[in-house]
């Protein structure tokens, strides 16, 4: 089910803290319960995309591990709590409205032909997750009726796509050290051309968010122009991302670094902090 990943669902709470509502108890509820319903179907997500790939997942140092791939779990099992876990979250969304059910549908259906074809296709395959982060923000922004900036959809859009190619970096890296082909789409990527995206996408992000911070339109709502003081913290979190990337070669999976890595956190800790003090 991957609970560990539940963490990319907080992106779900964005349009509020980002259009100054955060506060707003009933809101906040309401996101709650899409976040809560929408990790239930990402579990979901995430079963099927084992047991698809639970022939592949034995070749991987890490994957092996997962209960499929090991043997804890049985297939039959699996498929059951699969379909028990989109059945509910799908219950609930209709509960919250028309809207966000279009949504889930689009996330299930890009993730399945992910899963089935997507995932095989160089480049194709990171812009789909991707794809899926910014999902997240527009069911934030259905389920409470807060407008989303274009701003927060291009940062989200590219935070993501950085973070997927630093985890196919692992997968290169992996092949090279072993000759293991974890994942078949290895095949369309080589270091250089994820070293040299990574940097590419690194820079756009870090400009995009600079001109966030000093767009007219943004200083307005916010009622302040200091908002370019966070910068520090999203070029303090990208440098030391490049670095787990680069130096320690350990960027296979972004939910580990934010759970084990100090800085990371201390980053995201002190980056929230300073724009709740500066917009709230």
């Amino acid at each position: 089910m991957r609970p560990s990943q539940y963490f990319k669902n907080l992106f779900i709470f964005a349009p509020l803290f980002f259009g100054l509502k955060i506060t707003n108890i009933e809101l906040l509820l309401s996101a709650f319960v899409a976040f809560l319903s929408f990790s239930l179907i990402a579990s979901a997500v995430y079963i099927f995309n084992d047991y698809h790939d639970v022939e592949e997942d034995k070749l991987h140092p890490t994957k092996k591990n997962r209960p499929l791939a090991s043997g804890s779990i049985s297939k039959k099992a699996a498929l059951l709590l699969m379909l028990m876990l989109l059945l509910v979250g799908l219950c609930i969304f209709s509960l919250l409205g028309r809207q966000m059910l279009y949504i889930v549908f689009v996330y299930l259906v890009i993730n399945i032909a992910y899963t089935i074809k997507l995932k095989h296709v160089a480049i194709i395959d990171v812009f789909i997750i991707s794809i899926g982060f910014v999902l997240r923000l527009f069911i934030g922004s259905a389920v409470t009726n807060v407008e989303l900036s274009m701003w927060i959809i291009l940062m989200t859009f590219l935070l993501a796509l950085f973070l997927a190619l630093a985890k196919r970096r692992d997968d290169v890296l992996i092949f090279l050290s072993s000759g293991d082909k974890t994942r078949k789409v290895i095949d369309g990527y080589n270091i250089d051309i994820v070293n040299l995206s990574m940097t590419i996408i690194a820079s756009v992000n870090i400009v995009s968010y600079i001109m966030y911070t000093v767009s007219p339109e943004v200083i307005k709502k916010a009622h302040t122009d200091k908002l370019y003081l966070s910068v520090v913290f999203v070029l303090l979190g990208i440098m030391r991302y490049l670095q787990i990337t680069f130096v320690e070669k350990k960027s296979g999976s972004p939910s580990d670094i934010l759970l084990r890595d100090r800085f990371i956190q201390l980053t995201i800790s002190g980056w929230i902090l300073t724009l709740w003090i500066l917009i709230y």
